[in-house]
């Protein structure tokens, strides 16, 4: 099984030249641990509830989540419209943050089924992994991981899902490909992401502000 902390993570490339990865993900996790433990403050992206109808999510998947994780919700997408889970399908959840779609995939696949949530920043998967016991979801667990370096077996995951979290990752290519390793053959992938619409100059792409903003 791969690593699952950032200290020596071998095979991932630093893809960006002059960005100082370990600089942006200690910024990343000082973000969103402050969404994880303060979401009522105010941030330059929309949270919670509100943000969740704002993209569409269904009001009865939500039911029975802790109103924790939904406060500290912080996606820019909405993985599930590309298409229910199934009756006992794995899925993995990269970048889960607070757990609020990792609770809802657990539901999904029901107890046949398994999900694992993976996030980098402690507040979230403590906030994620509260939740999960609050709700009484034995088929989710949360793991430390990185995006670059997935803590699954080869070929688990029915569907990868991830909301939010693709734009953040450092080495882009690495993560796609992680995903694809952990994904079984004909598996599907469901991203909820931004996009921008021009090319970043190479001062931008090292600025961590820009990044984390």
């Amino acid at each position: 099984m791969p690593p699952s902390d950032d200290t020596a993570v071998p095979g991932v490339s630093r893809a960006i030249e002059g960005l100082d990865v370990d600089q942006l993900r200690d910024a990343i996790r000082d973000e969103y641990a402050r969404v994880a433990t303060n979401p009522k403050q105010e941030f330059h992206f929309h949270t919670g509830r509100r943000l969740a109808g704002i993209l569409g999510y269904d009001e009865r998947w939500l039911e029975g989540v802790p109103e924790e994780s939904i406060a500290s919700f912080a996606g820019t997408g909405n993985p599930f419209s590309l298409g229910a889970l199934r009756e006992g399908e794995r899925v993995i959840d990269v970048g889960c943050g607070a757990g609020i779609d990792s609770l809802i995939a657990a539901r999904m696949v029901g107890a046949s089924g398994a999900v694992i949530g993976v996030d980098m920043t402690p507040a979230m998967l403590m906030r994620a992994t509260e939740s999960a016991a609050r709700a009484g979801c034995n088929n989710v667990r949360f793991e430390h991981g990185l995006a670059e370096s997935l803590p699954a077996p080869d070929a688990w995951a029915d569907v990868v899902i991830s909301n939010g979290v693709l734009n953040l990752f450092p080495d882009k290519l690495r993560g796609l490909q992680e995903m694809a390793r952990v994904l079984k053959p004909g598996g599907r992938l469901q991203i909820g992401d931004i996009l921008i619409q021009k090319t970043l100059g190479d001062k931008a792409k090292r600025d961590i502000d820009l990044w984390k903003g």
